[in-house]
């Protein structure tokens, strides 16, 4: 049987830690919480983690800096719980590295579909690929197997799995221009709505990561009013050493 995904809540209210510790085990999920950082970095020291959700406001350190300090060494969803509303508030989260936002108070309902939608696009288990696919660009590599992105002297950039996730639908779909919408739906699935700025901002953290490194500038090009395309020549290297099959111009 499929092991139940493991979700760490982190709030210092302990009403809403009880409620969604009840609400969320009764949707299948294996629940653990914590009301502030320290008690955040005990669970995640003791047991895996598959997907955090973490209250901004809290005591000590708050949910911001403990994201950003997180994403500079895990790939771990996050789930970013505020009661600030503005839009520089929850673009803030996501700048650092949050996969996605809900401003209190919220419907557990529609917490729980975000989660759900976060886990499906992460992936549970995966079909087993004979060979997994190693995509190249620009001197960089892709591992779809290890979900690792090189830079083209080897050096391994660290990508929250939203950002993995749309690199490698532009990887994917390259060098066609991905419409903004599809993004939304394929991941944010139905929590998404036409004015979210979510996708955008994560484009702007990939883009950032890999300008960082040789080669990186000007991958990601953005066509107005319609989405994103990527501009370099995809080749999966796997197959580049047998055939010679390429994406891109």
């Amino acid at each position: 049987m499929e092991r139940a995904r493991h979700l760490l809540v982190v709030d210092d209210d302990p009403e809403i830690r009880d409620m969604l510790h009840d609400f969320l085990v009764k949707s299948g999920f294996r629940v653990s919480t914590a009301g502030d950082g320290r008690e955040m970095a005990r669970v995640l020291a003791q047991w895996p983690v598959d997907l955090i959700v973490l209250d901004v406001m809290l005591p000590g350190e708050d949910g911001t800096s403990l994201c950003r300090s997180l994403r500079a060494k895990s790939e771990t969803p996050v789930i970013m719980l505020t009661a600030m509303g503005s839009e520089v508030d929850r673009i803030v989260g996501l700048e650092v590295g949050a996969d996605d936002y809900l401003v209190k108070p919220f419907s557990a309902r529609e917490l729980l579909a975000r989660i759900r939608a976060i886990l499906r696009r992460c992936g549970g288990p995966e079909p087993v690929r004979e060979r997994p696919r190693v995509l190249g660009f620009a001197g960089w590599s892709l591992d779809q197997g290890r979900r690792e992105l090189r830079t083209p002297d080897r050096v391994v950039v660290h990508l929250s799995q939203g950002e993995y996730a749309l690199l490698g639908t532009l990887l994917e779909r390259a060098p066609q221009v991905v419409e903004r919408t599809e993004l939304l739906e394929k991941h944010r699935g139905d929590t998404s709505i036409p004015f979210d700025r979510s996708i955008d901002i994560q484009i702007s953290r990939l883009r950032r990561k890999l300008e960082e490194g040789p080669g990186g500038s000007g991958l990601i090009k953005t066509v107005r009013g319609i989405g994103y395309q990527f501009t370099a020549t995809v080749v999966d290297q796997g197959e580049a050493a047998s055939s010679g099959i390429s994406r891109g111009a």
